[in-house]
């Protein structure tokens, strides 16, 4: 086996020689780096699953002469220091808190050693890679090569094209897994541009319900909506004159549009003060449609954290063989001064993950939080929003949680409906909202008190095979996600619903928080769950009603986790008492 493979590695390397393609010490050089160990290869990825998502189709193999570009996610250094900083920088009752890494500091820690990048340099130097760039915490390396490189390089992969989503986006991956040579195992995480397919919307547009008659009622969520609901007043606005910032991230092959969010503030955004246009773009901004998705984010973002500058990452480095999601996650550790606040409506199923990208992931977001980064993920569930998920493990139905929303890194917003759909009144579980426990992240120390209430209190506990009860659990918070107002390419759309809508509302006032910090000479929020469950909820109406949907046998559709008093995996501690909140969190 071992001989079998070397001789056709050299028989590659011999012909790309004869072919002027590759200098003698290139070429040895990647000998070196390929056979310093005894097997020739391993799949960092094993775990990955090949099934193509529904509504994708391949259109054949690609031209072995395509240019493509691959990341490599390379090993890094000190990780469990990385964790320990973490918590120390985002726990009150630490000497350290809110003291944050720069990007310097993260990267000084986390940079692979010289070793890591010496080899994997060599190695893809003698493979032909070209236009190599890296990050500043030099800990991702993206280069490009022809698809007959790539498929020299990662033994076992096959690029075809493919196309699917509702935007009838073509993207190039491997329906097959790829190999690496066993001298990389120490040096490289996982290969991004492979697998992994864009994620489809979890907005769901729900039928008007009927009503007699509209005195004293609202016909639908809208900014004015939230701001009563939530105590805001008028003067709840950013003041303009701090560095404070926000942002939301798209990878649904979806854009705003400027004309759009002006229809949008001309309708809704007559009684607060708020910006205009977005700050800053960073990435694609299409010129085609709109799409409800994106339009969503930043209209609700920048309404509920009003006049504070707003930056939208818009499908950054899209390319055929690019994931935006990893994109959007180098762009991050290229970056020194970024928005505060990011909010992400993205998710999958953590079963369709593998073990090495949810790991680099997750570590991805413990250093956006050494660096005071407040990240707020969905609590999505797929396909849509669908409450605890569902899947069959060897003809057994359990619950699926999804990711990043299980990551112990970030917070998760799950959602909420009105009691009454057309008054503002108290808020009820939304039966679509995402929740449940992590098969992969055990629990972490700041919520083990809270979680482990909710499970000796609870009364309508789902059977205990369907969730692993000591593993993360999300959500952390929620808002409103039922009957959202949305204008999307001049059109103004009613009744769009989905926890897409309740994170961006929860991260808007998050910033609002955070002005009242830095004016008051505090860091921002950076990491909130260690405080969040610390102060138990103080500063958010516990919503106590309510059951989010799942599968408790093969035939019905029923309920998944019920909420109750306290924390619950499928609203957290509550949704936003603003003026409460901000006197809970404005001290440091």
């Amino acid at each position: 086996m071992v001989l079998e493979c070397r001789a056709h590695v050299i028989r590659h390397m011999t012909a790309d020689l004869q072919k002027g393609g590759m200098g003698l010490r290139a070429c040895l050089l990647g000998l070196l780096a390929l056979f310093v160990t005894g097997k020739c290869s391993y799949s960092p990825e094993p775990d990955q699953l090949r099934t193509l998502p529904p509504g994708w189709v391949s259109l054949g193999r690609v031209d072995p002469e395509e240019e493509l570009s691959l990341t490599f996610a390379l090993r890094q250094q000190n990780l469990e220091r990385l964790s320990k900083l973490v918590q120390a920088v985002s726990d009150p009752s630490s000497p350290r808190y809110g003291k944050y890494l720069t990007l310097e500091d993260v990267a000084e820690l986390v940079r692979p050693s010289p070793l890591t990048l010496s080899t994997v340099q060599k190695w893809l130097l003698a493979a032909g890679a070209r236009n190599c760039h890296s990050v500043t915490t030099q800990d991702f390396l993206t280069c490009w090569l022809s698809v007959r490189q790539a498929e020299l390089l990662l033994s076992g992969a096959e690029f075809h094209l493919y196309v699917g989503g509702p935007t009838e986006t073509h993207v190039v991956r491997s329906p097959r897994p790829y190999q690496l040579p066993k001298a990389l195992a120490s040096h490289v995480d996982f290969v991004g541009g492979l697998h992994r397919f864009p994620p489809t919307s979890s907005l769901r547009q729900r039928p008007e319900p009927q009503v007699a008659g509209t005195v004293g009622l609202h016909l639908g969520v809208t900014p004015s909506v939230i701001r009563e609901r939530y105590n805001l007043t008028a003067q709840d606005v950013g003041s303009g004159t701090t560095n404070n910032s926000q942002a939301c991230a798209q990878f649904l092959e979806q854009y705003f549009r400027d004309s759009d969010l002006a229809e949008f503030m001309r309708l809704f955004g007559g009684n607060f003060a708020h910006q205009a246009s977005v700050a800053r773009v960073v990435g694609q901004q299409g010129r085609g449609l709109a799409g409800i998705e994106a339009s969503l984010d930043v209209q609700y973002l920048m309404s509920a954290g009003a006049n504070i500058s707003t930056w939208v990452y818009s499908n950054p480095g899209r390319h055929e063989s690019q994931e935006p999601f990893l994109q959007w996650l180098l762009l991050l550790s290229n970056e020194s001064a970024l928005p505060h606040v990011h909010t992400v409506s993205y998710g999958d199923d953590e079963d369709s993950l593998s073990s090495a990208y949810i790991q680099r992931v997750n570590t991805e977001f413990m250093k956006a939080a050494a660096r005071g980064l407040t990240l707020l993920f969905a609590s999505v569930s797929l396909p849509g929003d669908s409450g605890a998920g569902c899947w069959s493990v060897s003809g057994r139905h359990q619950f699926r949680p999804s990711f990043p929303a299980s990551s112990p890194y970030v917070t998760t917003v799950g959602g909420t409906s009105f009691q009454n759909p057309f008054r503002v009144t108290n808020e009820v579980v939304d039966y679509i909202s995402g929740g449940g426990f992590s098969n992969v992240f055990p629990q972490p120390s700041y919520q083990e008190d809270a979680v482990a209430h909710f499970l000796s209190s609870s009364p309508n506990l789902p059977p205990s095979s369907y969730f692993n009860a000591s593993g993360r659990a999300y959500p952390d918070v929620a808002a409103l996600s039922d009957g959202y107002w949305v204008v999307s390419n001049n059109v103004p759309i009613p009744w769009v619903s989905g926890t897409s809508a309740s994170t961006p509302v929860f991260g808007g006032l998050l910033s609002l928080i955070n002005e009242h910090r830095i004016l008051s000479g505090h860091p921002p929020l950076g990491f909130l769950n260690p405080r969040l469950y610390q102060q138990r909820g103080a500063g958010l109406f516990d919503v106590t009603r309510g059951c989010h949907e799942s599968c408790l046998n093969e035939e019905v559709q029923g309920q998944g986790f019920c909420s109750g008093p306290g924390w619950d995996p499928v609203t957290g501690w509550g949704t936003p008492n603003f003026p409460a909140l901000l006197k809970t969190l404005i001290n440091p």
